[in-house]
C-alpha cells in the first residue's frame, strides 16, 4: 500500500520590523496619556507624629483612590500617623513585588526584604501604637538583574478602603492583608501595578522585512497581517542610555483563523538591535531625546535602538520546538563569524526536518554541536488540535475563576484577557475556546491582538481577545467588557455586563468540575516546586523528565474534567434532534426546525432554566446543531462526544472510573530519526573553509543563499491524502474502530455473537465496496434498491453490526444519485432496528435529504401510464376467451379442442422505487422445482401463441430434441431445476416443452412420485417461499438463480434400503453440485442471510452457467487449510472459530492441536477461452460414464461449455487427455473479516475507491481481492470483482477477437489439491464405487478396509439414527491392518461428507446431524475415553464453528 505523505512542518519563515512604509500608530498622532516614565525603586514608611518628613525624591501617599485620607494605623488609640512613601528612578533595580508580613504568623517569602525601620532609624512596625497587637511590616522584592530598559517593575502604588466603596484599580495587584490590624478604623489594603516603565519611544506599525519562501503556496498563501502579529505592540524606535543591557528575547505565540475555521499557529521572538542614527529625522530625534530642544545639538550618552521579530508559521502548535529553533537562529545572528550563512540553517530546517509519523514518531534535530531539539508526534486525540494549556489557565486564574470564565464563554460575553507575558495569552485563549468542546466559538477570536487591531474591542459582538497589559497605559478600555488579568488572577466585571453566577450551572456536574480542578491545582503547585540544591545533577535531570510526563498527564485530566461537565450539561440532546423526513422547506437549516429547543429546555431542571435559556440562544449552540445535523469536518469529534455522553452519569458527585479520553501517546516509541546539521563546504585541498559570515544585526534574507526545495511538488506531497471523493464516507472513524474492537472482544466469548460479529464485518466489506458497484451498474436506482434489500435482509437475520457504516454509505449514495426518499426509508430501517444514528450518519442523512431533488407531490405521468396499462391489460384478459371462441368457430373445431392459450403476464404494480415503463424488459423468469405438483405444462408452441399481432415478450429458440433435456432427472430428484417459461430464455438444460415431456422427459405421474418422495424423505424439507427460513445459515443446494443451467441429475431417494446401495446408472447417482455463485443473485433465497437480485438489463454477467454463452474463466476457491502442526485439515467454519478479535492478527488456531497458523485461500483459475471445439463424440455401448464426455462433464461439474457435446475435460479425475485450456493455481492468506476490513479501509483511503473497479486490484493487492471475492460469493452478494480477472495477469489477452467473456466462480468446502499419496476420503471412495468421476486430480489408492460394504454399513447406521455405531465401526476399521496411518479429516468430517454425497445436500440437515453426532459421542465417552476420542480426532466442531457455519452457510460443493 502506498505510504501516506506526512504534512509539512513549517510553512513560512518571516522577519518583521520597521519597514520603509511603516506608518506611525495613533499613539504618535495624539497626545500621550500620562504614564510613568521610570519604575519605583524604593519604598519607605515615615512617622509624622515623630517629626519625620518625606525624604528627598520620595512621594508620599496621603489619600486613597477616591480621595479619603489614608493613615496606615488610624485605628490605633495613640495614632502615630504613619504614611507610605515611594521613589522612582533607574539608578538601581526596580521593585517587582510588595507585601505585608505578620510577625509570628507567617514566614517572609524567599527573596523578600523586610521594611523594619524608617529612614530616620525608627521602627516601621505598623502596629507600634498598640503593644498588644502583633508586629506588622511591609515587605518588598527587588529585581535581581541589573536595570534594563525593558525590565518589569512596580510602576504605581495606591491604597484602597473597601468600606468606602473603593475597589482594586484595573491592572493593579492587591495584597490581601489588612494594614490596619486593630479592632477600630477602616480596613486598608495595599495595591501596586507592575509594568514596563519606559520613555523616549516611537511606535510604528510593523512591516515585512523578508520571508522564505518568497512565493505563496497555493494551499496556504502568507497572510498580510503576519508582521503585525509578530510585533503586537508595534515596531519601536527607542532611545537608551549608553551601556544599557540588551533585554532577553521575548517569545510570543499567536493564532490566525481562516474563513473556513482552519487555524494557523505562529511562534515569534522579539529582540532589539541598534538603529542607525542617520536614518532618523529631526522630529524623531527630538521625540527620542537625542537632540536638545534649544540648539538641536546631539545629546551625548544615548543611542537609538529598534525592535525586530523573527517568526515561523505552521499548522501545528509545536511551540516549544519552534522556540528552540528561533532562539538558535537569533544566537547565530549575534555571534560569529560562521562558515555557513544564516539562510542555510533556515532552509535546512524547513526542507529536511520531516513531520513525525507513526513510522518515525521521534525526530532528533542536531542544529549545531551544542544545540539540538526533539520533535515528537502529536498525541493522537479525537479532540480538535489546539495550542491550549489548561494548566497555564489554572496556574494564572485558579479553579474558581476558571469556572466563572466557562460561564462567560458559554453565554457569549465580551472577554478581554491581558497580561504582560505574551506567550501566556495564546495558551489561555486557546484553553477558553477548547473548554467548551463540542461547542465551537463563532465570534471574533484573537488570542494575541496587535495594537493596530485594537478597534475590535469596540465591536458590538461577543469576542475573546488577548492583549498586552500596556494597552491600558495608552487607551481607555471599553465599559461593557469583562477584563481578565492573568498577572493578578482577577476578573473585573463592569456594571453594564454582569456574569451569571456559577450557581446557575447544573449543581452536581459543576461540583465535580470544581473538585477536579482544585485537586489538579494542588498537584500542579507540588509539581512546580523546585528540587533541593543538595540533589546531584543527574537526579535533577531525571526529575525534570518525570515532571514533563506528569505535566502532560495533568493536562489530560484537566481537559477531561471540562469535557465531562459539557457531556453532563448536554446529555440527551440527540433525542431532540429533528430529522428532515419530508421535502425540506426553504428554512430547513434553521435551528428551530432541526432541534426541539423547547422540549430540550423543559427536560432540564427549573433551577437551571436561566443558564440553558441563554445557552440555546447563542451562536455556539446554533452552529453545534447544524454540525450535528449535516455532514461536516467535525464528525469524528462529535461522534467522540456522543460516546462521552453515553459514559457519564449526571447524578454522580465524583468522576466515573472509566476515563473519557483514552489516548495513545506515540512519543514512547523507540524509533528515532536523527537529522544532522547542514554540511559545510570543503575548502581548497580539503582544508576547513574560512568563516566569512558575520552579522551586525539580523540580516535581510538573501535568496541566492537559500536552498530551494528538493521537489517542486513538495507542497502537494506534504499534504495528507484524504479519501477519494468517489468513495463516500467509507472509512470508520477512530471512535467507531474502538467501539468495534470492544464489541468484537465481548462477542468472542459467546459463539453465537462471534459468528454474527464476523457476518456483520463481511456485510461492512460489501457496503464499503458498494460505491464501486453502484458506479458500474447501468441502473443506479435498482442498485440502490438492491442495497436497501440487503439491509433489510441483514436485519431479518439479526446480523450484529459493529458500526453504522452500512447505513451511512447507502445514505450518501442516495444523496449522490438523487434518491432522498430511499434515504428516508434507510433511516426508518435504522430506527426499526433499534439503532440511534450517530453524528456522522445523521449528518450524511440530512445532507442527502436536503441537497437532493425531491419528487413532485402529485402523481407523476409514469404512475398514471402504469394505471392505464393495467386497465388495458385487464380488458384484454376479459376479451381473450371471446377471441378464442371466434377463432375456433372460424376453424370449425369444437370448443375445448385446442389447448388453453398461454396466460397473459400478470399485472405489474408501478411504484416510485422500481417502476418500469411499458418498454422495460420483463423481470427475469422465476425458478420452480421440476418435481413439484404445480410445474407449468406448455407445449412447444405455447411460447409463440400470444395475442393477434403482438410479438412475444422474449424470443424463444426451439431446442433440438437431441439436445433437449427434461427439467427433472429420470428419478425425479429434487435437485433438478426448471425455468418457468412464462417469459424468458430457456437454459441449455431444458426446452420450451420441458414441462410436458419430450425426449428423455418425465411424465406427470413421475413428477407426482417425486413429490411424494420429497414428502416422505427423512431430510429437511426446504421452506416454502412464503415462509421464513427456519435456518438462516443453511444453504440449499437445490436452489439456483435465473438463467443458470440445471445441475446434474440427483439420485432418487426412497425410504427403503435402496438409499444405501450404489446406483446402476450414473445419472441416478448424486454427483458434485455444479451450482456456482456469481453476481446474479436472488434475494428471495434464504440461505445464510445472503441476498441478491436478478441483474439489471445490460449488466455484465459473472456466471458462465447462465444462458448459452460459455464462461471465459472458471475460478475454484477453497479455504480448507492444513495445520502445520498435526497435518489435519481445518475447514472453513473451524477457521472462523479460531480467529481472534484482534484486527491485526492473521492467525487462527487448529481445533485439534491448538496451534496458531495462518490459513490460506487456494485458488485454481481455468482459462476456457482458447479451448477448441472438437466434433461430437458418438455414443458408445459402454455407457455414458466414459464415452459420453458431455455427460461426464455435466456430472463432474467441470468448466466445460454447458450444453456443448464433446467438451474436453477431466473424466474420473484422470488426466488421460491433456487439458486444452490454461490452468493456474495460487494461494494467498485467508484473512479474518476484521483484519480484511481494516486493510480495505486503508487501501481505499490511500489509493482511492476507483482502484476497486480496476484490474490492478488483482495484481497489486491479491490478498484483499481474493478474500473479498470469497466472502462476497459466500454470502451471495453482487459484485463486479470476478470480471476484474479478465483484465489481470491471470487472464492473458486472447489474440483472436473475443466475444464478451464471463467468469464463473465456484466455492469448495474440501481441499482444492489433495496430497497425491493420501488416501481419498470416504465420500470420494463412495463416488468411485458409484462410477462418478471425482472433481479433483488423482487420489491415492483407497485403503482396503474402506470397501463398499463398509461404506454402506456406515450410511445404514447414520440413516437409522445409530451414529454411535457408525463412529465405533469407523474406529475399529482404522485399527484394522491396511488402514491409513494418518487421517487428515476428522471422523466427524468423514461421516458428514459421506452422508452428503450419498443422500444429497438438499436431503441432509447438517444441524440435526451435528446433534446426533454429539449425542452419539456422549455415549462413547466412557468406553475408549474422551481423551482417546480426541486424539483420534473424533470430536465434533466446537460451538463457535457450528454457529459460524449456521450464519454463513456451508459452501455449496465438497
Amino acid at each position: 500500500m502506498a505510504d501516506e505523505k506526512p504534512p509539512q512542518l513549517v510553512d513560512y519563515f518571516v522577519v518583521a520590523g520597521l519597514a520603509e512604509g511603516s506608518r506611525a500608530l495613533e499613539e504618535e498622532q495624539q497626545p500621550r496619556p500620562a504614564r510613568p516614565g521610570e519604575p519605583i525603586t524604593d519604598v519607605a514608611v515615615i512617622i509624622r507624629s515623630q517629626g519625620e518628613e518625606v525624604p528627598q525624591g520620595f512621594t508620599c501617599i496621603e489619600t486613597s483612590t477616591s480621595g479619603h485620607p489614608v493613615d496606615l494605623n488610624a485605628g490605633l488609640l495613640n495614632n502615630p500617623q504613619m504614611f507610605l512613601c515611594y521613589k522612582r528612578g533607574r539608578d538601581k533595580p526596580p521593585l517587582i513585588e510588595l507585601g505585608v508580613h505578620y510577625e509570628g504568623k507567617d514566614r517572609p517569602k524567599p527573596g523578600c526584604q523586610l521594611l523594619d525601620t524608617t529612614p530616620y532609624s525608627r521602627s516601621a512596625n505598623l502596629a507600634a501604637g498598640s503593644p498588644g497587637h502583633q508586629r506588622t511590616f511591609l515587605t518588598f522584592r527587588r529585581a535581581a538583574e541589573p536595570p534594563g530598559h525593558h525590565t518589569l517593575g512596580v510602576t504605581d502604588i495606591c491604597l484602597v478602603m473597601p468600606s468606602k466603596g473603593e475597589s482594586t484599580p484595573h491592572t493593579f495587584c492587591r495584597v490581601d492583608k489588612n494594614l490596619n490590624t486593630s479592632m477600630w478604623g477602616p480596613a486598608l489594603f495595599l495595591c501596586y501595578k507592575i509594568a514596563v516603565a519606559k520613555d523616549n519611544t516611537l511606535v510604528y506599525e510593523a512591516g515585512l522585512l523578508s520571508r522564505y519562501p518568497e512565493q505563496d503556496s497555493e494551499s496556504f498563501p502568507l497572510p498580510e497581517s503576519v508582521p503585525v502579529f509578530c510585533l503586537p505592540m508595534g515596531a519601536t524606535i527607542e532611545s537608551w542610555p549608553v551601556g544599557t543591557k540588551y533585554p532577553l528575547p521575548v517569545f510570543s505565540t499567536f493564532v490566525l483563523t481562516g474563513a473556513s475555521g482552519d487555524k494557523v499557529y505562529g511562534a515569534a521572538i522579539q529582540f532589539h538591535e541598534a538603529f542607525p542614527r542617520e536614518r532618523l529625522s529631526e522630529a524623531q530625534a527630538l521625540r527620542l531625546g537625542l537632540l536638545s530642544v534649544v540648539d538641536r545639538r546631539p545629546v551625548p550618552g544615548r543611542s537609538p535602538h529598534t525592535r525586530k521579530s523573527i517568526c515561523v508559521l505552521s499548522h501545528w502548535p509545536f511551540f516549544d520546538v519552534f522556540r528552540k529553533f528561533l532562539m538558535f537562529i537569533y544566537r547565530y545572528s549575534i555571534s560569529g563569524p560562521h562558515v555557513l550563512p544564516l539562510e542555510t540553517h533556515i532552509s535546512h530546517f524547513m526542507h529536511n526536518v520531516p513531520f513525525p509519523s507513526p513510522q518515525r514518531p521521534r525526530i532528533l534535530v542536531q542544529m549545531s554541536p551544542y544545540d539540538s531539539l526533539l520533535l515528537c508526534r502529536p498525541v493522537s486525540s479525537p479532540l480538535p488540535l489546539s495550542g491550549a494549556s489548561f494548566l497555564t489557565l489554572l496556574q494564572n486564574l485558579g479553579p474558581d475563576n476558571a469556572v466563572a470564565l466557562l460561564v462567560a464563554v458559554l453565554t457569549e460575553q465580551k472577554l478581554l484577557i491581558h497580561s504582560l507575558r505574551p506567550d501566556v495569552l495564546t495558551s489561555v485563549g486557546e484553553a477558553l475556546v477548547a473548554m467548551i468542546f463540542p461547542l465551537r466559538w463563532q465570534c471574533p477570536y484573537i488570542p494575541l491582538c496587535p495594537l493596530a487591531l485594537a478597534d475590535v474591542l469596540c465591536a458590538p459582538v461577543p469576542f475573546i481577545v488577548g492583549i498586552h497589559s500596556s494597552y491600558f497605559d495608552l487607551y481607555e478600555p471599553p465599559r461593557d467588557v469583562i477584563f481578565v488579568d492573568l498577572d493578578t488572577n482577577t476578573i473585573f466585571q463592569s456594571e453594564e455586563r454582569k456574569l451569571l453566577s456559577p450557581r446557575a450551572l447544573p449543581r452536581k456536574p459543576c461540583k465535580v468540575l470544581l473538585a477536579s480542578l482544585h485537586s489538579l491545582s494542588q498537584q500542579l503547585d507540588e509539581l512546580l516546586s523546585t528540587p533541593g540544591e543538595e540533589e546531584p545533577p543527574e537526579l535533577v535531570l531525571s526529575d525534570a523528565e518525570a515532571a514533563g510526563a506528569r505535566r502532560a498527564q495533568l493536562e489530560l485530566e484537566a481537559r477531561a474534567a471540562f469535557l465531562r461537565f459539557m457531556a453532563c450539561a448536554l446529555r440527551g440532546y440527540r433525542s431532540f434532534l429533528r430529522p428532515i423526513a419530508p421535502a425540506p422547506a426553504p428554512a430547513g437549516r434553521d435551528a428551530g426546525s432541526l432541534f426541539a429547543l423547547q422540549g430540550f429546555l423543559r427536560s432540564r431542571d427549573r433551577a437551571y432554566q436561566r443558564f440553558y435559556g441563554q445557552l440555546l440562544r447563542t451562536q455556539l449552540f446554533t452552529q453545534f446543531i447544524e454540525d450535528c445535523s449535516f455532514a461536516s469536518d467535525r464528525e469524528p469529534c462529535l461522534e467522540f462526544f456522543d460516546t462521552c455522553v453515553d459514559k457519564v452519569q449526571v447524578d454522580l458527585e465524583k468522576p466515573e472510573d472509566t476515563p473519557l479520553m483514552e489516548l495513545d501517546d506515540p512519543r514512547g516509541g523507540e524509533h528515532t530519526v536523527f537529522i544532522t546539521p547542514p554540511e559545510q563546504p570543503a575548502g581548497p585541498d580539503g582544508a576547513e573553509p574560512p568563516a566569512r559570515y558575520r552579522y551586525d544585526g539580523f540580516p535581510t534574507l538573501r535568496p541566492e543563499l537559500l536552498e530551494p526545495p528538493r521537489d517542486p511538488l513538495v507542497a502537494q506531497l506534504c499534504q495528507a491524502r484524504s479519501s477519494a471523493p468517489s468513495s463516500p464516507a467509507p472509512r470508520r472513524t477512530k471512535q467507531e474502530m474502538k467501539v468495534a474492537q470492544r464489541v468484537a472482544q465481548k462477542s468472542s466469548a459467546v459463539p453465537e455473537l462471534w459468528a454474527r460479529c464476523l457476518l456483520g464485518h463481511c456485510y461492512g466489506l460489501w457496503f464499503l465496496y458498494l460505491p464501486t458497484q453502484v458506479r458500474a451498474a447501468p441502473a443506479k436506482l435498482r442498485a440502490l434498491q438492491l442495497a436497501y434489500d440487503v439491509l433489510r435482509k441483514m436485519e431479518q437475520h439479526k446480523v450484529v453490526l459493529p458500526d453504522e457504516v452500512c447505513y451511512r454509505i447507502l445514505m450518501q449514495l442516495c444523496g449522490q444519485y438523487g434518491e432522498p426518499v430511499l434515504s428516508v426509508r434507510v433511516l426508518l430501517e435504522m430506527k426499526r432496528a433499534g439503532i440511534v444514528p450517530n453524528t456522522v450518519t445523521y449528518g450524511y442523512y440530512n445532507k442527502a435529504v436536503l441537497e437532493s431533488k425531491w419528487p413532485a407531490g402529485t402523481q407523476g405521468g409514469r404512475l398514471r401510464w402504469a394505471k392505464l396499462r393495467n386497465v388495458v391489460l385487464g380488458a384484454a384478459q376479459f376479451r381473450q376467451p371471446l377471441r378464442q371462441r371466434q377463432r375456433q368457430r372460424a376453424a370449425g373445431d369444437p370448443p375445448g379442442a385446442r389447448a388453453a392459450a398461454a396466460p397473459r403476464p400478470p399485472l405489474h404494480r408501478q411504484t416510485t422505487w422500481a417502476g418500469r415503463s411499458l418498454r422495460d424488459a420483463v423481470p427475469a423468469p422465476r425458478l420452480v422445482k421440476s418435481g413439484s405438483l404445480s410445474f407449468p405444462a406448455r407445449s412447444e408452441g405455447g411460447a409463440a401463441r400470444e395475442g393477434p399481432g403482438e410479438p412475444p415478450l422474449l424470443p424463444v429458440t426451439p431446442t433440438p430434441p437431441a439436445a433437449r433435456r427434461p427439467p427433472g432427472s429420470a428419478d425425479g430428484s429434487l435437485s433438478d431445476i426448471a425455468t418457468d417459461d412464462s417469459g424468458g430464455d430457456e437454459g441449455p438444460g431444458g426446452g420450451p416443452g420441458a414441462g410436458a415431456g419430450g425426449a428423455g422427459g418425465v411424465t406427470p405421474r413421475r413428477g407426482l412420485a417425486a413429490k411424494l418422495q420429497q414428502l416422505l424423505s427423512p431430510g429437511k424439507r426446504p421452506p416454502r417461499p412464503s415462509e421464513p427460513p427456519r435456518d438462516p445459515g443453511a444453504r440449499r443446494g437445490s436452489e439456483q438463480r435465473d438463467g443458470d443451467p440445471p445441475p446434474p441429475p440427483q439420485p432418487r431417494r426412497s425410504p427403503g434400503g435402496t438409499l444405501l446401495r450404489p446406483r446402476e446408472r450414473p445419472e441416478s447417482t448424486a454427483s458434485e453440485s455444479s451450482v456456482s455463485l456469481g453476481s446474479e443473485l436472488d434475494l428471495s433465497d434464504a440461505s445464510g442471510g445472503s441476498g441478491g437480485a436478478p441483474k439489471a438489463p445490460g449488466e455484465p454477467c459473472t456466471d458462465g452457467g447462465a444462458g448459452t454463452e460459455p464462461p471465459g474463466l472458471e475460478v475454484l476457491l477453497s479455504s480448507c487449510s492444513r495445520c502445520p502442526g498435526c497435518a489435519a485439515l481445518v475447514f472453513d467454519e473451524e477457521l472462523m472459530a479460531g480467529w481472534t478479535s484482534d484486527d491485526s492478527n492473521l492467525n487462527t488456531s487448529c481445533p485439534f492441536c491448538c496451534r496458531s497458523f495462518v490459513p490460506f485461500l487456494s485458488i485454481e483459475i481455468r482459462d476456457l477461452r482458447r479451448a477448441p471445439s472438437p466434433p461430437p463424440v458418438p455414443p458408445s455401448p459402454q455407457g455414458p460414464v466414459l464415452s459420453d464426455r458431455r455427460r461426464c462433464l455435466e456430472l463432474d461439474g467441470t468448466p466445460g461449455t454447458p450444453g456443448t457435446p464433446g467438451t474436453p475435460g477431466l473424466c474420473n479425475g484422470c488426466a488421460e487427455t491433456p487439458p486444452p485450456w490454461r490452468r493456474e493455481r495460487v494461494a494467498f492468506a485467508y484473512l479474518c473479516p476484521l483484519v480484511l476490513r481494516k486493510e480495505l479501509e486503508s487501501l481505499v483511503e490511500n489509493e482511492g475507491g476507483e482502484l476497486l473497479a480496476r484490474p490492478e486490484l488483482v495484481d497489486k493487492h491479491p490478498i484483499i481481492f481474493w478474500n473479498l471475492l470469497w466472502f462476497f460469493q459466500r454470502l451471495a452478494l453482487p459484485s463486479q470483482l470476478p470480471l476484474l480477472l479478465l483484465g489481470s495477469q491471470h487472464a492473458p489477452p486472447d489474440p483472436q477477437p473475443p466475444e464478451p467473456s464471463r467468469v464463473r466462480v465456484r466455492l469448495l468446502w474440501d481441499v482444492l489439491s489433495p496430497e497425491p499419496e493420501s488416501c481419498p476420503p470416504l465420500y470420494v471412495i463412495w463416488r468411485l464405487h458409484s462410477s462418478i468421476p471425482p472433481r479433483l486430480h488423482p487420489w491415492g489408492p483407497p485403503a482396503p478396509p474402506f470397501s463398499l460394504p463398509f461404506l454402506e454399513a456406515l450410511l445404514s447406521h447414520v440413516g437409522l439414527n445409530e451414529v454411535h455405531k457408525a463412529i465405533g465401526l469407523f474406529l475399529e476399521t482404522l485399527a484394522a491392518p491396511g488402514a491409513p496411518q494418518t487421517l487428515h479429516r476428522s471422523i466427524y468430517r468423514e461421516l458428514l461428507f459421506l452422508t452428503l454425497a450419498a443422500l444429497g445436500r438438499e436431503h441432509t440437515d447438517i444441524a440435526a446431524f451435528d446433534r446426533r453426532y454429539r449425542s452419539a459421542l456422549a455415549k462413547l465417552g466412557g468406553a475408549p475415553g474422551r481423551d482417546e476420542l480426541r486424539r483420534r480426532r473424533a470430536q465434533p466442531p466446537s460451538a463457535r464453528a457450528s454457529e459460524c457455519r449456521r450464519c454463513f452457510g456451508a459452501p455449496p460443493e465438497c
